[in-house]
């Protein structure tokens, strides 16, 4: 924390909380991702009945914090500080980017896993950071009264919002590695200062092999039962005075004002568990012909997509190593996106979701036309409606490039160096927020990680097939760069040649050009005479004016869907609660089991024997030999779960969690943490539109299994580790 710790600000009680049952019972599935203020607004003693055991105010305080301050972002990932020594619990997929950065066909630490013997053994990462929680304060007031100010033009009232935004951030990020946003709730219902301190320090200290930490791979995952031990162990390190500090070997572990113990007692069915983490993104706000869209254009199209590239990807690691462990992140990444997105199809589907909405909003706007005072809401819906028509026109090519990120990589930094150059010369307040001179450091170690992700084969292909899709497009959607450079070219035989020669000629694959480019006006790098770079640099202009019609949009969205969502707590007579946006959240939960289908029952927990039961000796399911040579004695560790007979795996809870909560910790009654949350059930891929307690349930690795693997193990390192945790046998 900051060396004078400051009052924990209040965070405004949101108008939009989900309702609570009047006299729910102590086991009720519970929706809702609450804020740390909201959570204080509970009924203490409903949260006693649910089983929590602690006030609410150790949890948080809005004077002097709590063991939420323990909840940390890494890398996008949520995590746990577990030490005095800065030692974090998140996933092991969280890190995987770590492991393949120090990874090479030699030492190949993806597959084998890795352990430091100490702490001078420690790998650090490129590029990852730790955001400790630091303080919250609501801005709406002030963002709402720059929006007025800009009058009735949509474009005007974005850019005023996010001026405001960006200038507020430059207020508060005067300390050095202070790092500040203002989260925005509902497009508008709320806007929220979030204070952080980003450290960039941060080192490995343990990951299980592949064969543990991924085990099932890509059949299990989404599925139940589970027997994934998703959990890695990374340190983050500080300077001398405890503050963020750049990576440098006189550098000590960060150490905390709070961390989280681990639960002597583990969990059983029937428990009470908390979710605490950083949810990304859910979509209960929008109307229904936006669901529309995302489950019958958006979601198919990704899935699709992303399966097309997989293709390319898996090919060229099928029979050469290195490409195997270049493209393994990324393989790992888009897989992981391309299930979800057939997830969201089928969740919509089976819940019949999109008809649900349809009818609540038939049903609203009924009452509306009853209530006069209200009518603004009807007309809301209305323009929010007409928006969806109008991105309709332009949906095609919108969606490719809302992709480009995830598919050619050469294309993505050509066009990152590109308009770092070109926003450069703006003022930094008036650049795209992701390219103000506070980023620069991100950018540059981006490029640095990417640079073990590349394979120029791959990539070739990739961009062809990019192109291809783009030049391909309905002619009053294609891009004028993107034609030129094709001359006209339509199939894929003669958009081959022309992307070799971009490439080829091109200093896209060389680190230490690619450096030196990010010191280049635009007027420099075109000099340069890269090929790639001088396409970049001409679609980067076609992307500006896209943007600036997008942002009209979002503008109208900001003035839109606030009034929709304030007369829908009005219309139910209760509060409804905020979408996800990647800020400290905490939902409250149950152990249990759930029926997937008709005649079906999941038991909530694994066991050390269903991962020696899968076991076949090929990827996904070949379990290393020191698992299966100790699992026979498993009964015996005190690890051990008496009632399962064995060391327990996973386990399943009523959480409402997302993207975004992969290495949410989770804590028992007593704020102690008993796991680490990694997945979802395949059936409640679809709690993104809306929580259903009968499904909606989230998938964690028990932490009695991670204490198991280090004492059984018994690896150089492992000792030390569990006395860290204090949990050292006696």
């Amino acid at each position: 924390m900051l060396k004078e710790h400051p009052a924990w600000l209040p965070l405004i009680a949101l108008t939009f909380m989900t309702a609570l049952p009047m006299n729910p019972s102590p086991l009720y599935a519970v929706g809702g991702k609450w804020t740390p203020e909201q959570l204080l607004e509970h009924d203490p003693t409903w949260l006693r009945e649910l089983g929590l055991e602690i006030p609410p105010s150790e949890l948080w305080d809005v004077e002097e914090g709590g063991l939420l301050e323990a909840v940390v972002n890494v890398g996008g990932c949520s995590a746990g500080l577990l030490s005095s020594d800065g030692l974090v619990l998140t996933n092991h997929h969280c890190i995987f980017s770590i492991l393949q950065e120090h990874s090479s066909p030699e030492r190949d630490l993806i597959a084998d896993g890795f352990l430091a013997e100490n702490r001078g053994d420690e790998l650090h990462s490129t590029g990852t950071r730790a955001s400790v929680p630091y303080r919250f304060t609501d801005v709406t007031a002030e963002i709402e009264a720059a929006a007025s100010a800009a009058g009735s033009d949509d474009l005007a009232r974005y850019k005023a919002i996010d001026r405001k935004q960006k200038e507020m951030v430059a207020d508060c990020e005067q300390q050095a590695y202070k790092r500040c946003q203002v989260a925005t709730y509902d497009d508008g219902v709320l806007y929220q200062l979030v204070e952080a301190l980003e450290f960039p320090d941060i080192r490995l200290v343990y990951a299980p092999p592949r064969a543990v930490g991924e085990y099932g791979g890509e059949v299990d995952n989404w599925m139940w039962p589970r027997h994934t031990g998703d959990f890695a162990l990374v340190r983050i390190y500080a300077g001398d005075d405890n503050q963020p500090q750049a990576h440098a070997p006189g550098n000590r572990p960060y150490r905390p004002r709070r961390y989280l113990p681990i639960a002597q007692q583990g969990i059983k069915k029937g428990s009470f568990v908390a979710v605490t983490g950083y949810p990304g993104k859910t979509y209960r706000s929008l109307i229904s012909p936006e669901m529309a869209e995302r489950a019958e254009r958006h979601f198919p199209g990704r899935a699709q997509l992303l399966r097309d590239w997989l293709d390319v990807l898996e090919a060229a690691g099928a029979d050469d190593e290195q490409a195997r462990i270049l493209l393994a992140g990324r393989v790992k990444g888009l897989a992981n996106r391309q299930k979800n997105a057939r997830g969201q199809i089928a969740g919509i589907r089976r819940g019949q979701l999109l008809a649900k909405k349809r009818v609540s909003e038939k049903e609203m706007l009924a009452w509306i036309t009853e209530h006069p005072e209200h009518q603004a809401a009807a007309g809301a819906y209305r323009e929010l409606e007409a928006q969806v028509e109008h991105a309709a026109e332009t949906w095609e090519r919108d969606f490719l490039l809302d992709h480009l990120n995830m598919g050619p990589k050469a294309l993505e930094l050509a066009l990152t160096i590109t308009r770092w150059a070109i926003e450069q010369e703006k003022p930094d307040l008036e650049r795209h927020p992701d390219f103000q001179d506070r980023h620069r450091d991100k950018q540059l170690d981006d490029q640095r990680r990417d640079q073990k992700r590349l394979h120029p084969p791959t990539e070739l292909e990739l961009l062809a097939d990019f192109l291809y899709r783009l030049t391909n497009l309905p002619e009053a959607q294609q891009m004028p760069t993107v034609e030129e450079t094709l001359r006209g070219g339509k199939d894929r035989e003669q958009i081959g040649p022309i992307v070799e020669g971009l490439l080829d000629g091109s200093k896209i694959f060389d680190l230490s050009a690619r450096l030196a480019m990010f010191d280049q006006s635009v007027d420099e790098l075109s000099r340069r005479n890269d090929p790639l770079i001088d396409f970049a640099l001409a679609l980067n202009r076609e992307i500006l004016a896209i943007e600036d019609e997008q942002n009209r949009a979002k503008g109208a969205i900001s003035r839109l869907r606030p009034v929709w969502r304030r007369t829908l707590s009005t219309f139910l007579g209760r509060p409804v609660d905020p979408d996800a946006n990647r800020t400290l959240r905490i939902s409250l939960a149950e152990v249990t089991g759930y029926r997937p289908r008709d005649g079906i029952w999941m038991e909530p927990q694994t066991r050390l024997g269903g991962v020696v039961e899968k076991h076949t000796g090929e990827a996904p399911f070949d379990t290393p030999e020191a698992v299966l040579a100790a699992a026979p004695e498993a009964i015996k560790s005190r690890w051990a779960d008496p009632d399962l007979g064995d060391i327990p795996v996973c386990f399943l809870a009523t959480g409402d969690t997302t993207g975004g909560n992969s290495g949410s910790p989770m804590l028992n009654g007593k704020g102690e943490l008993v796991g680490v949350n990694f997945d979802r059930v395949w059936e409640n891929i679809a709690n993104d539109f809306g929580y259903n307690p009968e499904i909606a349930r989230n998938v964690s690795a028990d932490i009695r299994y991670l204490l198991w693997m280090l004492e059984t193990m018994a690896l150089p390192g492992s000792q030390a580790l569990l006395e860290e945790l204090g949990v050292a046998g006696q």
